[in-house]
């Protein structure tokens, strides 16, 4: 399967709503195959209310019309990266396993930068795993670095930070 054969239509939802519930679901059950259980980082659905945050399910054009095949969110976190506060943090991305390798990914983490942009955030940040080599490599490869450990997971072993200042989609 090829990219160009993956139209896409992200669309912004509530942290409910059912197609996000079940892919969340999925999500959680691969962190429960990679780690040993699932995400436990605290979280409240206002996070994910503008002007807070943003939730949003990717569509794909399918037999009986689109089909919810990936996730992604961004939230306003208090954090210093990059010489500012306007910080927010990627949290639940993720591609149904039938659809990756082919952009998905690449598309829903370039539209959680391009709205976190239009929303006033200057940087944005991610906690990850060892344990996600392949999500690594996506962050690596779109501009993340390395930055100290935060959140829930910092003091982990296996948790990796990544960060990346969105200066040239703001305009600032």
């Amino acid at each position: 399967m090829s990219t160009s054969r993956v139209a896409l239509d992200i669309r912004r939802v509530r942290f409910g709503q059912p197609d996000a519930m079940r892919l969340i679901a999925e999500v959680q059950d691969e962190y429960v195959v990679r780690y040993g259980g699932p995400d436990e980082t605290p979280l409240d659905p206002v996070m994910f209310e503008p002007p807070e945050g943003s939730f949003f399910v990717a569509y794909a054009a399918g037999l009986g019309g689109p089909q919810a095949v990936a996730t992604g969110a961004w939230r306003r976190r208090d954090l210093e990266v990059f010489g500012t506060r306007a910080t927010a943090e990627i949290k639940r991305m993720y591609v149904m396993p039938r659809v990756r390798k082919v952009g998905v990914a690449r598309t829903m983490l370039a539209h959680l930068e391009r709205t976190a942009a239009d929303a006033g955030i200057s940087a944005l940040v991610l906690e990850t795993g060892m344990r996600q080599p392949e999500a690594i490599a996506l962050y690596e490869s779109s501009g993340y670095v390395e930055i100290p450990g935060f959140g829930f997971y910092r003091d982990e072993p296996l948790s990796r930070c990544f960060g990346k200042p969105l200066q040239e989609l703001s305009g600032n």
